[in-house]
Protein backbone atom coordinates (compact mmCIF):
# COMPACT_ATOMS: atom_id res chain seq x y z
CA UNK A 1 0.00 0.00 0.00
CA UNK A 2 1.30 3.46 -0.94
CA UNK A 3 2.79 5.24 2.02
CA UNK A 4 3.66 2.14 4.02
CA UNK A 5 6.99 1.48 2.31
CA UNK A 6 10.30 2.44 3.90
CA UNK A 7 11.04 6.13 4.36
CA UNK A 8 12.62 7.89 1.42
CA UNK A 9 16.40 7.53 1.44
CA UNK A 10 16.59 11.30 0.84
CA UNK A 11 14.50 11.97 3.94
CA UNK A 12 16.59 9.53 5.97
CA UNK A 13 19.84 11.05 4.70
CA UNK A 14 18.94 14.60 5.82
CA UNK A 15 16.98 13.80 8.99
CA UNK A 16 20.00 14.71 11.09
CA UNK A 17 19.42 18.38 10.18
CA UNK A 18 16.16 18.39 12.15
CA UNK A 19 16.78 19.88 15.60
CA UNK A 20 16.70 17.32 18.43
CA UNK A 21 13.07 16.64 19.50
CA UNK A 22 11.94 19.26 16.97
CA UNK A 23 8.49 19.45 15.43
CA UNK A 24 7.98 17.88 12.01
CA UNK A 25 5.20 18.55 9.49
CA UNK A 26 4.64 15.91 6.81
CA UNK A 27 2.66 17.42 3.93
CA UNK A 28 0.43 14.93 2.07
CA UNK A 29 1.54 12.36 4.63
CA UNK A 30 -0.31 9.39 3.16
CA UNK A 31 -0.09 6.32 5.36
CA UNK A 32 2.70 7.83 7.43
CA UNK A 33 6.04 6.35 6.44
CA UNK A 34 7.79 9.62 7.32
CA UNK A 35 5.62 10.32 10.38
CA UNK A 36 6.66 6.93 11.74
CA UNK A 37 10.33 7.60 10.90
CA UNK A 38 10.42 10.93 12.74
CA UNK A 39 8.24 9.81 15.67
CA UNK A 40 10.68 6.92 16.12
CA UNK A 41 13.50 9.48 16.33
CA UNK A 42 11.73 11.34 19.15
CA UNK A 43 10.16 14.18 17.16
CA UNK A 44 6.70 15.65 17.66
CA UNK A 45 4.98 14.91 14.36
CA UNK A 46 2.11 16.53 12.51
CA UNK A 47 0.66 15.09 9.33
CA UNK A 48 -1.85 16.46 6.85
CA UNK A 49 -3.63 14.58 4.09
CA UNK A 50 -7.00 14.84 2.36
CA UNK A 51 -7.66 11.10 2.58
CA UNK A 52 -9.72 9.95 5.57
CA UNK A 53 -8.20 6.48 5.11
CA UNK A 54 -4.68 7.90 5.34
CA UNK A 55 -5.52 9.94 8.43
CA UNK A 56 -7.04 6.86 10.10
CA UNK A 57 -3.82 4.95 9.35
CA UNK A 58 -1.67 7.55 11.12
CA UNK A 59 -3.93 8.47 14.03
CA UNK A 60 -2.09 7.99 17.28
CA UNK A 61 1.32 8.93 15.80
CA UNK A 62 0.95 12.60 16.60
CA UNK A 63 -1.24 15.47 15.49
CA UNK A 64 -3.00 14.57 12.24
CA UNK A 65 -5.23 16.81 10.17
CA UNK A 66 -7.57 15.78 7.41
CA UNK A 67 -7.71 18.71 5.00
CA UNK A 68 -7.94 19.35 1.29
CA UNK A 69 -4.96 21.68 1.11
CA UNK A 70 -5.41 22.23 -2.61
CA UNK A 71 -8.99 23.53 -2.40
CA UNK A 72 -9.28 24.72 1.17
CA UNK A 73 -7.32 26.89 3.57
CA UNK A 74 -3.82 25.97 4.72
CA UNK A 75 -4.47 24.50 8.19
CA UNK A 76 -1.18 25.77 9.65
CA UNK A 77 -1.48 29.46 8.77
CA UNK A 78 0.47 30.85 11.73
CA UNK A 79 2.59 27.82 12.55
CA UNK A 80 6.19 26.98 11.80
CA UNK A 81 7.94 23.65 12.21
CA UNK A 82 11.51 22.55 12.81
CA UNK A 83 11.17 20.38 9.72
CA UNK A 84 8.76 20.26 6.81
CA UNK A 85 8.83 17.08 4.77
CA UNK A 86 7.24 16.66 1.35
CA UNK A 87 7.62 13.62 -0.89
CA UNK A 88 5.88 12.68 -4.13
CA UNK A 89 3.61 15.71 -3.95
CA UNK A 90 3.45 18.99 -5.85
CA UNK A 91 0.84 21.71 -5.72
CA UNK A 92 2.53 24.88 -6.93
CA UNK A 93 0.13 27.33 -5.23
CA UNK A 94 1.32 25.92 -1.87
CA UNK A 95 5.08 26.09 -2.44
CA UNK A 96 5.47 29.51 -0.78
CA UNK A 97 3.32 28.42 2.20
CA UNK A 98 5.33 25.24 2.61
CA UNK A 99 8.61 27.17 2.61
CA UNK A 100 7.16 29.75 5.04
CA UNK A 101 6.28 26.90 7.42
CA UNK A 102 9.97 26.21 8.09
CA UNK A 103 10.99 27.77 11.42
CA UNK A 104 14.32 29.58 11.89
CA UNK A 105 16.93 26.84 12.30
CA UNK A 106 14.53 24.36 10.67
CA UNK A 107 14.87 22.35 7.49
CA UNK A 108 12.79 21.65 4.40
CA UNK A 109 13.29 18.14 3.02
CA UNK A 110 11.49 17.89 -0.31
CA UNK A 111 11.55 15.20 -3.00
CA UNK A 112 9.16 14.85 -5.91
CA UNK A 113 8.86 14.08 -9.58
CA UNK A 114 10.48 16.23 -12.25
CA UNK A 115 10.08 16.86 -15.95
CA UNK A 116 11.01 13.87 -18.11
CA UNK A 117 9.21 11.51 -15.71
CA UNK A 118 6.53 11.27 -18.39
CA UNK A 119 9.04 9.16 -20.41
CA UNK A 120 9.14 6.42 -17.75
CA UNK A 121 5.70 6.46 -16.13
CA UNK A 122 3.37 8.39 -13.89
CA UNK A 123 2.91 11.09 -12.96
CA UNK A 124 3.19 12.37 -16.49
CA UNK A 125 1.13 15.60 -16.46
CA UNK A 126 3.26 18.78 -16.40
CA UNK A 127 1.14 20.03 -13.45
CA UNK A 128 2.74 17.33 -11.30
CA UNK A 129 6.32 17.57 -12.56
CA UNK A 130 8.85 20.14 -11.39
CA UNK A 131 10.49 22.25 -14.05
CA UNK A 132 14.31 22.46 -14.12
CA UNK A 133 15.51 24.41 -11.09
CA UNK A 134 11.99 24.98 -9.77
CA UNK A 135 12.74 23.78 -6.24
CA UNK A 136 15.78 26.04 -6.12
CA UNK A 137 13.64 29.02 -7.11
CA UNK A 138 10.91 28.15 -4.58
CA UNK A 139 13.45 27.93 -1.74
CA UNK A 140 15.43 31.06 -2.62
CA UNK A 141 15.08 32.40 0.94
CA UNK A 142 16.59 29.26 2.48
CA UNK A 143 20.19 28.02 2.68
CA UNK A 144 20.48 25.03 0.33
CA UNK A 145 22.48 22.24 1.90
CA UNK A 146 21.85 19.70 -0.87
CA UNK A 147 20.06 19.63 -4.21
CA UNK A 148 19.70 16.94 -6.83
CA UNK A 149 17.89 16.90 -10.15
CA UNK A 150 18.12 13.70 -12.13
CA UNK A 151 17.18 10.11 -12.82
CA UNK A 152 16.81 7.23 -10.36
CA UNK A 153 16.63 3.74 -11.78
CA UNK A 154 14.79 1.75 -9.06
CA UNK A 155 11.97 2.38 -9.56
CA UNK A 156 12.61 4.42 -12.68
CA UNK A 157 11.78 8.07 -12.11
CA UNK A 158 13.02 11.60 -12.63
CA UNK A 159 13.15 13.66 -9.43
CA UNK A 160 14.22 16.91 -7.88
CA UNK A 161 15.07 16.92 -4.22
CA UNK A 162 16.35 19.48 -1.80
CA UNK A 163 17.42 19.85 1.80
CA UNK A 164 17.35 23.53 2.72
CA UNK A 165 17.64 25.29 6.08
CA UNK A 166 16.11 28.55 7.26
CA UNK A 167 18.99 30.33 8.92
CA UNK A 168 18.57 31.67 12.43
CA UNK A 169 19.13 35.38 12.97
CA UNK A 170 22.85 36.05 12.65
CA UNK A 171 24.90 35.81 15.80
CA UNK A 172 28.48 37.06 15.94
CA UNK A 173 31.17 34.43 15.90
CA UNK A 174 31.55 31.28 13.87
CA UNK A 175 29.14 30.54 11.02
CA UNK A 176 26.40 27.99 11.58
CA UNK A 177 27.37 24.48 10.49
CA UNK A 178 25.10 22.19 8.50
CA UNK A 179 26.71 18.73 8.51
CA UNK A 180 26.58 16.84 5.26
CA UNK A 181 26.27 13.52 7.06
CA UNK A 182 24.78 12.27 10.30
CA UNK A 183 28.16 11.87 11.97
CA UNK A 184 29.05 15.51 11.19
Amino acid sequence: MHGTESPSTWVQRWSHLVPMAGSVLDVACGHGRHLRWFAGRGHAVTGVDRSAEAIDAVSGLGHVVQADIENGPWPFADEQFDAVVVTNYLWRPLLARIVASVAPGGVLIYETFAQSNETVGKPSRPDFLLRPGELLQATAGLHVVAFEDGFIDRPERFVQRIAAVRKRPHLPGLPERYPLDATG
